[in-house]
């Protein structure tokens, strides 16, 4: 292959991660994509000799790592607060984030009502998720409800329930966690939060003790 072609594609290949970042609702994936694509550019305007091009991505990945190491060294403060089935703020919440809900789990319109747990999840005070369960059985709660707004999901939402929001659970005389999962992502996300496939009184579902 001539230089010349392979210069070409280096910088096709900048264009395309630059353009696919900014699409990313996730802001660490937009910073990481971003920075591919403007690391190729440095590359393509150093082989080519646009230096213009060189200066002005050297910044924008200077740029990029100063945001990303923030992100991936800030401490998160995470609080949940509890709501009443009838709250208005929690159903207005899950109305606007229904349709990005639905590509994750299948929400029952009583969702709210026919709960024992229900709160809000707090990060750094803005409102980024919902969580919402119920008792199964006697040792198990079933989680109807276990959602992050898309600038949130990141996981660590989830994660903070699961791992601080534990207790709670227990001292309520429940053993176990059981989510039935509808589609990939959510079993994935399942997947991701320790849970483990099992046949649940004939069931297919995801398990977790507590």
């Amino acid at each position: 292959m001539e230089p010349e072609i392979l210069y070409e594609w280096i910088g096709y290949a900048a264009s395309f991660f630059v353009l696919v970042s900014l699409i990313m609702r996730s802001i660490k994936k937009l910073r990481l994509i971003n920075l591919l694509g403007a690391t190729l550019f440095v590359a393509y305007g150093y082989l080519i000799g646009a230096y213009p091009v060189l200066v002005m991505n050297l910044g924008i990945v200077a740029v990029n790592i100063y945001y990303l190491k923030q992100i991936f060294t800030k401490k998160d403060y995470f609080k949940t607060l509890p709501v009443a089935k009838n709250d208005h703020y929690t159903k207005a919440f899950m109305n606007f984030y229904k349709d990005n809900m639905a590509h994750f789990m299948s929400i029952k319109e009583d969702v709210l009502e026919d709960s024992e747990f229900r709160f809000l999840i707090l990060r750094n005070m803005d409102p980024a998720g919902i969580f919402i369960a119920k008792g199964y059985d006697d040792d198990t709660m079933e989680i109807t409800l276990d959602y992050a707004a898309p600038r949130f999901q990141d996981f660590k939402t989830g994660e903070f329930i699961y791992a601080k929001e534990a207790e709670r659970f227990k001292e309520a005389g429940y053993k176990k966690m059981i989510a039935f999962a509808q589609n990939v992502k959510h079993k994935n996300y399942l997947k991701r939060m320790g849970f483990k496939y099992t046949d649940f009184n004939g069931k297919q579902a995801y398990m977790k003790s507590l």
